[in-house]
């Protein structure tokens, strides 16, 4: 059966926002938000925090896309490599800063029980509320690095769908689904990764305590891996 312009419209689309959805678990965007989502104790403001996120990837998926669609840009493998270089630069970033927070609290403090001949040793460690007067503000942080993110890796790879799309209005149109799917796919992974930490927030401390240094550690890790691999090893 051949395909009807408006069908193949559609399922243009819906592919854009297919990959969008896919495009959102990638590790590196895991590592990312996980290192702020962590560190709130609001599963509302752990969404809205993807969300931002996701609004970043796709305000730079944009600019970029008119110059692929208009000025016929091509993104080198050079060029790539040196994005997700600084895509890796800031996860090392983020997880330092995320480790320095964790660590610098005024109220971390370690516990030594002993059971019998048993020894036990418990990190308990409290936010300063003075530090952090509202956890549910937000800043442009997320948003910056969903920029970021937008520019390097995998995004190039999908700007290389954009040039075969017929027309223009259809492309950029693709590349807005596209960030709708990332959007949306963000903000559930943000969710999920915001649940351990508001169910330990008030009262499993060491629990929560772990969650937000693996995290930490993750972000820490991942990114230096990709620095190694884009700049050292290639």
């Amino acid at each position: 059966m051949e395909l009807t312009p408006e069908l193949s419209t559609f399922t243009v689309l819906v592919i854009g926002f297919l990959l969008g959805l896919q495009h959102a678990v990638e590790a590196d965007h895991l590592a990312a938000i996980s290192t702020i989502v962590s560190e709130k104790k609001s599963l509302f403001t752990a969404s809205i925090i993807g969300g931002l996120w996701g609004l970043g990837h796709t305000i730079s998926l944009f600019v970029v896309g008119i110059f692929v669609i208009f000025l016929k840009l091509q993104i080198s493998e050079t060029i790539e490599a040196k994005l997700e270089a600084i895509v890796g630069g800031m996860l090392v970033l983020l997880g330092l800063n995320a480790l320095r927070k964790l660590f610098s609290s005024r109220k971390v403090h370690v516990h030594t029980h002993e059971h019998g001949t048993c020894e036990h040793v418990h990190i308990h460690a409290h936010e300063d509320d003075a530090s952090e007067p509202s956890h549910h503000r937000f800043s442009p942080r997320s948003i910056i690095i969903g920029m970021i993110h937008g520019l390097a890796g995998s995004a190039a790879l999908m700007l290389l769908v954009v040039p075969t799309i017929p027309t223009p209005a259809l492309a950029l149109l693709y590349i807005l689904v596209f960030g709708v799917g990332s959007i949306g796919g963000m903000m559930a992974m943000s969710l999920l990764i915001g649940l351990p930490t508001y169910l330990t927030a008030n009262r499993f401390a060491f629990l929560n305590t772990t969650i937000r240094f693996c995290a930490g550690v993750f972000s820490l890790g991942l990114g230096s891996y990709i620095i190694y691999e884009k700049l050292l090893q290639g």
